[in-house]
């Protein structure tokens, strides 16, 4: 680890200098020499780095987003190639390089904070060894190795000797206490925000390999954690304990304000969106108008979860509009009507029979046919009696005849 740590050696002025600065902040309330005075010093660099990562995490945000868009193109290739894992994996770098997706990217913050992480070890190191490094003097590294985080030196580590821990006017047992809790903490602190994405923020209705990365990295990290901890300072326990905290509280703001799209945090956020809309009558705020647009703008692409609000909303008496408002669906409802009433009053088209025939006149009388229009041949008289039913000729049908037309002969 020190040689690792020497690598970064050039960052450690930086470090250093930055930590000073907040040391004489917080010295002059809690006292220089106090455990409260650096361990904050540690904290606010924690922070300081980490805001000058935010761009770095906006872009790991769209990265990820782009690789849940990616998802149902990667799910066919995994049916198309399910037989060959080779090729498989061939058509998905090709789909990564094509798109400009970088798998890897929930990655970057944690590689981009190394360098400041090992040179925060290299710092504490000298100050165990009562060394001078960057801008720390004589008199401030003296200084840091009396403070004490609840009993245990800021420089001390889990797997120190009764001897150097003693040299440091503290007890094993104290140092080892304090360093397993914040082992812990930092491990389940590491854990929870790793499942708290898998769990609330991925659709997990397509299976990928980001997938199985991302599960991949919940149970790796926290294990990476808990064995290498032993050989960090409480210093370093502290910073790595703070910056987990800010990932956790980062990732649950992301989670709650942008979702990705088809996971149980959408949903989340969609029911919540309804119950503001169907109170207020409206959609309040830019970026929630605009997640509104989105949605009426995918039409029949929308998700499972877009498709329920839409029809939260036709329920609730509202309808989405493509700038992102509603309004009351009774409006449409009427529209709507109206064009129907509109559809009903055109005449009704005749079937081929009618138009063959010549169908109804205006007047209501029907068009004989040219069979009836000829005259019939006279009846032979003495066939039949009156009011007898006349004989059946063969080959006529028998029982009633048809009535013969108004203008055939009798």
């Amino acid at each position: 680890m020190d040689t690792i740590a020497s690598l970064f050696s050039f960052i450690t002025t930086p470090v250093s200098w930055i930590i000073v600065q907040f040391h004489k902040l917080y010295g002059a309330i809690f006292g220089p020499d106090t455990g409260w005075a650096w361990g904050l010093s540690i904290v606010s660099l924690v922070v300081v780095i980490r805001i000058c990562l935010i761009p770095l995490f906006v872009k790991q945000i769209k990265s990820m987003r782009n690789m849940q868009a990616l998802q149902p193109k990667m799910k066919a290739i995994q049916e198309r190639y399910k037989n060959d894992r080779q090729r498989q994996s061939e058509e998905m770098m090709k789909l990564y390089k094509d798109t400009g997706t970088n798998p890897l990217s929930s990655c970057l913050p944690i590689l981009a904070q190394s360098p400041f992480f090992f040179a925060l070890y290299h710092v504490l190191s000298k100050i165990a060894s009562g060394d001078t490094i960057g801008v720390l003097n004589q008199q401030l590294v003296n200084s840091a190795r009396e403070a004490h985080i609840f009993g245990a030196p800021i420089a001390a580590k889990f797997t120190d000797s009764a001897e150097k821990v003693a040299a440091l006017n503290a007890s094993v047992t104290d140092v080892r206490v304090v360093t397993a809790i914040m082992i812990v903490l930092m491990s389940a602190s590491q854990f929870y925000t790793q499942r708290q994405l898998m769990q609330k923020n991925v659709d997990l209705t397509v299976k990928t390999p980001y997938m199985q990365q991302q599960k991949m990295l919940m149970y790796i990290f926290p294990v990476i954690f808990a064995v290498t901890g032993i050989n960090f300072p409480v210093g370093v326990l502290v910073y790595w304990l703070t910056t987990n905290v800010w990932t956790m509280g980062q990732q649950m703001y992301v989670i709650n304000q942008n979702p990705t799209p088809g996971s149980k945090a959408q949903d989340n956020y969609l029911q919540r969106l309804l119950k503001s809309v169907s109170s207020h009558g409206e959609v309040r705020g830019r970026r929630r108008r605009s997640v509104v647009q989105g949605i009426v703008a995918k039409g029949a692409d929308r998700n499972d979860n877009e498709r329920k609000f839409i029809a939260g909303l036709t329920k609730a008496g509202f309808a989405a509009q493509a700038d992102g408002t509603v309004i009351k669906s009774d409006m449409v409802t009427a529209d709507a009507e109206t064009g129907a009433a509109a559809r009903r009053q055109q005449p009704k088209r005749q079937s081929k029979a009618q138009r063959q025939s010549g169908g109804t006149h205006q007047t209501g009388e029907t068009k004989p046919s040219l069979e009836k229009q000829q005259d019939t041949p006279p009846k032979p008289a003495g066939k039949s009696s009156p009011g007898t039913p006349r004989q059946a000729k063969s080959g006529q049908r028998k029982g009633s005849q048809r009535p013969k037309h108004p203008s055939s002969k009798k």
